[in-house]
Order: C-alpha cells, then structure tokens, then sequence
C-alpha cells in the first residue's frame, strides 16, 4: 500500500496535465481560426511580392508575430541590412519578454525546465491572453495545449495563402490585398474605443511615417532641389524609427500600472477562459 502513493499522485498528476493540455488545444481554436486569416494575408503578401511560398512558410514557422513578420517582409525585399532586421524586430517583439516575465511570476513551481522553453516559443498576445487569465497558477500543459492548435493555424494560413497568390489572377490578389490594412485597422480601432487618446498616437506615428517617407521629395520640390539630394531612410530604417517613437511617446503621455497592463493585455481572453474543473482554482492557488 505504501508503495501505491507515489504511483498514484503521478497517476493522478498526468491526468491533471492531459485534461489542461485539452482545454488549452479547445481554448486555441478560434485563436487558430483568427492566426489562419491574418497569416494568409502574410503569405499572398509575400510571394505576390516576389517571396518564394517555401521562404514564407519557413519565416511564420519560426517566428510567430503578425507585425514583425509583415515588419521583416518590407525589410527583406527592400535589400535592407541584417541591423535592420535585427532592431526592427527587437523593437517590435520587446512586449514578448515583457509577457514572458508575467508568465514567469505566476508560473506552477514545479513546472519542468523543458515545458518552460517550449512555452518561450508560443509567447502570443492570445495565448498569454487565455494562459494568464486563468486562476491559480500559470499551467504550463495548458499554454502548450493552445500553442498545439494556434501555431499550426497561423503556418496553414501562411502555406494557404502562399499557393493562393499563385493561383489567383492579378486583379484579385491586387483587391485582396485590402486584407493587411483590414487587419491593422482591427488591432487598432478596439482600443482606441476604450482609450480616445490612442487616436492621437496613431494619427502622430502616421505622421511621422508619411514625413519619413515623403519628406525629402516634397521638400526638394519646394526648395527647387535636384532630385535625389537629399538623403532617403530605408524602410527598415522608418520601422525602428517609428516604433520607438510611438512606443516612447505614449509610455510618457500615458504610463501604465503594472496590474492594469497585464489586465488589458489579457482581455481577449477573459471570455474564453473555461469553469476551473481541473483543480487550478483560485484562492487555493493563489495561497500556495
């Protein structure tokens, strides 16, 4: 009898972990059905832009991150620099560690060390969003259950959308491609329902992206300069310049508590998050 406890509590405790595992892959499928929208824009992008499907496939599988990604893709066929690409994504993806701490503090104390690093992968705004909204502690088979179906969705898409831009006439990949403005419009537009002052930030970092790019030419014009003499940023280059400047501007117009950051960066999923069944409830988690 002795001996039948400690196989028991593993029993016990694999079980725990496969019923997370499987509410974490039921929470992820409708963040696979948005990735798979977003990622097919990505891949219709790139290779309507002279990409190969193959090269597009690879690059969301390995990276994950709507914005670096179409951030990258500019760069990349623009003949930007390594640096470029290096900064751009440093600057835009910095919210991932960001996330990874907040992950880090709430999670379970005997989570392995190999389940930690594959979580590091699947550090998404959604799926930290359904992970650090659940109660008690952060449950490592969980994020991995979302990550299981959201990764897949976001490649299919990528692959989808790569063999789409393939097939499809001219005329309608050129209407298609609505699809990546309609996109940043939903990132946008939901905030600044709730925050009025995130208008004043996105009309400043368009201003400031339309100077950079349309400055030096207008100002010639106006100057009656020979064209081309004046100096002309990369698109890389505006990327890194931009982001820092919207992302300091409004950290200073408007710095965040800690506990509302994580609250708001958890929204999304709040909604999603399913009745504690499993033991990772909340005043005995949280006291342990």
């Amino acid at each position: 009898m002795i001996f039948c406890v400690p196989v028991r509590e593993k029993t016990e405790v694999e079980a725990l972990n496969r019923e997370n595992f499987r509410m974490g892959m039921r929470d992820g499928i409708p963040i696979a059905l948005g990735y798979f929208a977003v990622s097919f824009a990505f891949g219709m992008t790139a290779v309507a832009d002279g990409m190969r499907g193959m090269d597009a496939v690879i690059i969301s599988a390995t990276n994950v991150t709507s914005a670096g990604q179409f951030a990258g893709l500019g760069i990349i066929l623009g003949d930007g620099s390594y640096l470029e690409i290096l900064l751009s994504q440093l600057v835009i993806n910095l919210r991932y560690m960001l996330m990874s701490f907040s992950l880090a503090q709430r999670m379970e104390p005997d989570a392995p060390l190999y389940k930690r690093l594959l979580m590091s992968f699947g550090v998404t705004d959604e799926i930290f969003g359904i992970s650090i909204t659940r109660p008690g502690y952060v449950r490592p088979d969980f994020h991995l259950g979302a990550m299981a179906v959201a990764i897949p969705g976001w490649v299919l898409g990528t692959a989808t959308g790569a063999v789409m831009g393939k097939l499809l006439p001219a005329m309608i990949l050129s209407a298609l491609s609505v699809a990546i403005y309609g996109m940043f419009l939903a990132i946008i537009i939901p905030p600044m329902e709730k925050d009025h002052s995130l208008l004043g930030l996105v009309l400043a970092a368009m201003s400031l992206s339309a100077a950079l790019a349309y400055g030096p030419e207008l100002l010639e014009g106006a100057l009656g300069l020979v064209s081309g003499l004046l100096p002309r940023l990369s698109s890389g280059t505006s990327v890194i310049i931009v982001t820092v400047f919207a992302a300091a501007l409004f950290a200073w117009i408007r710095p965040l508590p800690q506990e509302e950051a994580d609250a708001d960066a958890a929204e999304e999923g709040r909604e999603k998050v399913p009745a504690d069944s499993t033991g990772n409830g909340g005043e005995k988690g949280r006291k342990k």
